[in-house]
């Protein structure tokens, strides 16, 4: 594998933790899944059957960061948590109603999609480490989902083939809201971090801990994108 590319602007945690599991990460934002979008071969069934999975995720990742408003300490990070809840409800979560509604898939089918094991995995994962763990741990298992595929959307928007049928997907991921989501929340975990740990996380124990966390979630990505299949 070659070195990653540098790490998007979205704070000096993810590029430390990013960095810190080159490998997994390269396999989450380079799967096979990612490249069949880019270059427009991936099936369109299977792309589908991703969609319907990822739509029964997103509910669950809502209510994961919604229990960040319950485990945060200022108002400042409640706030930050609620503006990702109405993202991802009332917009990335759109997206998927709208392509699914263009291939005869409608709201109540989607709602009606049973979770496959590595669905259960990966949500229950995160709700977990929200449960059992404290904000930082919260934010360390959310954090590879949301700036995961802020980094897969620029680099596609930037390299996909210009007749891949898969360009809404990548430029909603490319756009300037989600875009400005993955800074805001990359600051609030740098943030959440020095306001915990101090101005030098990186020499506690704590901060391989939470690293750990990351690489556990970015696994867990890397299997989710075996979903997509027809």
């Amino acid at each position: 594998m070659s070195a990653l590319p540098e790490a998007p602007a979205y704070g000096r945690a993810f590029a430390a933790w990013r960095g810190a599991c080159a490998a997994d990460w390269h396999a989450y934002t380079h799967h096979p899944f990612v490249e069949g979008m880019r270059d427009g071969t991936l099936p369109r069934a299977a792309f589908l059957t991703y969609l319907a999975q990822d739509y029964r995720f997103l509910i669950h990742f809502s209510r994961a960061w919604a229990l960040g408003v319950v485990k945060a300490g200022t108002l400042d990070e409640m706030r930050a948590c609620s503006a990702t809840v109405h993202a991802l409800v009332d917009g990335e979560m759109a997206l998927h109603v709208g392509i699914c509604a263009a291939a005869g898939i409608d709201a109540a089918a989607l709602e009606a999609t049973v979770e496959a094991p590595e669905n259960l995995a990966y949500t229950r994962y995160v709700l977990e480490a929200g449960y059992s763990g404290d904000f930082l741990d919260l934010l360390a298992a959310l954090a590879p989902c949301v700036l995961g595929y802020g980094e897969i959307g620029l680099r596609l928007a930037a390299t996909a083939a210009p007749d891949t049928p898969y360009r809404d997907w990548i430029e909603t991921y490319a756009g300037a809201d989600y875009q400005q989501t993955c800074r805001e929340v990359g600051a609030l975990l740098d943030a959440a971090l020095a306001r915990r740990l101090g101005a030098a996380p990186e020499a506690l124990p704590r901060w391989g801990e939470l690293a750990d966390r990351f690489a556990t979630a970015t696994r867990l990505e890397v299997a989710f994108w075996g979903l997509g299949r027809a």
